[in-house]
């Protein structure tokens, strides 16, 4: 297992990589939950004497995301009610003066780290340890805290590269969110187990599925995913028409045996929409059965009322529920009922509950569901993902390295 910064010497200069990546409207950074998030561990740090220079990416090279960090120190300043400063450079010497100037409870933010050469390069984490951007700026610290759970599934050199050569922590993000994301696998419930599974990658949800086979007792299925199941049953939905955006042939013909073959394995374990909604002339939401769905087979964008109807009595009898991805589009309100339903039941429901893929745990504060009213709402997409899936995680596999060293 690795350490945590309950492990750490109080005062200590820290390196410390947290994920601040955000949507960007118009060249304005956008505040999210990760700012929030972080702010805590950064707080805590803080209080204990600790001096923070953060390491953090937005966007990627190319990208109109792809832009500076100099927001995202007033935006994390306002979470952290303290001052946080930026300079513009990650390991040159502008930074290296900054850094060689923090004192006990002062917080820095490094410029965007994939504006180094050395952040996305193809290496092993060995080769990351060597690099310019972990050797200069190793040397300037006492410890190197990875918070970012979110990025944990990278292998880059800010996740990988410095537990080659530094003393190692998680924050209390990194470990929390662990310890949530993997709670599934490792608990034991003597109850019923449900598994809302959405979003657009067949393979993803698959792969939980198998995954956690012999853990959950039943999975409903939504969004494209759950169109294309729908379509292994001959409905003539979550089919590319001329016009269409394409989302679902190529899936379709990548994934065809796949669904078939999980669907005979799982049987009635499996619960699909039986009615899904789209838009109408005039914006409004149209819901279709299922059956009645050949004219639109690509325009559907929730389940529908009866679906949702359907979902809710699982939810309300399982001692523990774990949702992965959306069932709809619930950025817009009126293709937001499959998502918020379920969620709604689930808020309702005295069972463990854990909300994460993507952006999907944004639906409970921005439908006022109550925070408090799940156990954890993950911050993490391609993380979660692969803990659910079984599959490693670099960042978590370098830090156990180094705590093992």
């Amino acid at each position: 297992m690795f350490n945590t910064i309950d492990d750490l010497e109080p005062e200590q200069r820290l390196l410390m990589r947290v994920d601040l990546n955000a949507p960007v409207d118009d060249g304005a950074v956008q505040d999210n939950r990760r700012f929030a998030r972080h702010a805590e561990t950064i707080a805590e740090l803080i209080d204990d004497g600790h001096a923070v220079a953060l390491m953090a990416h937005q966007g990627r090279p190319g990208r109109d995301t792809f832009v500076t960090l100099e927001q995202h120190a007033d935006i994390l300043a306002d979470h952290v009610g303290e001052d946080v400063d930026y300079v513009p450079s990650t390991y040159g010497d502008e930074a290296l003066d900054a850094i060689a100037e923090l004192e006990s409870g002062d917080v820095l933010v490094l410029e965007n780290v994939r504006m180094t050469d050395d952040e996305l390069a193809d290496r092993t984490p060995e080769e990351h340890g060597e690099s310019d951007l972990v050797q200069t700026l190793a040397p300037e610290f006492d410890a190197y805290v990875n918070d970012g759970y979110s990025v944990a599934h990278r292998p880059h050199a800010s996740i990988v590269g410095f537990p080659q050569v530094m003393d190692s922590y998680a924050g209390r993000v990194m470990a929390e969110e662990y310890e949530y994301n993997t709670s599934i696998e490792r608990r034991e419930f003597d109850g019923k187990v449900t598994m809302v599974l959405g979003g657009t990658k067949v393979e993803d949800v698959v792969a939980a599925m198998e995954n956690l086979d012999e853990k959950v007792d039943q999975f409903l299925l939504g969004g494209i995913v759950g169109q294309l199941f729908l379509r292994s049953e001959g409905y003539e939905i979550g089919i590319d028409t001329p016009e269409g955006p394409g989302l679902y042939d190529e899936s379709w013909d990548e994934n065809e045996d796949t669904i078939r073959e999980v669907k005979e394995r799982y049987g009635d374990r499996i619960s699909l929409p039986v009615d899904v909604a789209r838009e109408g002339e005039d914006g409004e939401r149209v819901t279709e059965r299922v059956e009645d769905a050949a004219d639109h087979p690509d325009e559907y964008l929730d389940v529908g009322e009866e679906t949702v109807e359907a979902y809710q009595p699982h939810v309300r009898e399982s001692e523990a529920v774990l949702v992965k991805g959306a069932l709809g589009v619930f950025e817009m309100e009126q293709f937001s009922h499959g998502t918020v339903g379920v969620l709604r039941a689930v808020a309702e429901t005295d069972c463990y509950s854990v909300v994460g893929g993507g952006d999907t745990s944004r639906t409970v504060t921005m439908y006022d569901l109550g925070e408090e009213n799940f156990d954890h709402l993950s911050i993490a997409g391609g993380a979660y993902l692969r803990a659910l899936t079984g599959a490693p995680l670099p960042a978590v596999e370098a830090l156990e390295a180094a705590a093992e060293r």
